[in-house]
């Protein structure tokens, strides 16, 4: 299925967003995803279920000053 993450289109076979997780390497800390302006808490991620077309936002924290 087809997705967009951060404005850039991606193929994927992940059924939820626990999974894509794993298929980007997102790090297991220190980030937060929005699907379709929603913000999805971890503890969500493996029960919430990609669709065809949503729209994901993966914000990484940064560190420094």
């Amino acid at each position: 299925m087809k997705i967009k993450v951060n404005n850039k289109e991606l193929e994927t076979g992940a059924s939820n967003l626990l999974i894509l997780s794993q298929e980007l390497e997102l790090p297991q800390t220190g980030i937060a995803v929005a699907v379709n302006n929603r913000l999805i808490p971890r503890t969500e991620w493996e029960q919430f279920v990609l669709n065809e077309n949503d729209e994901l936002i993966i914000i990484k924290a940064v560190c420094g000053g």
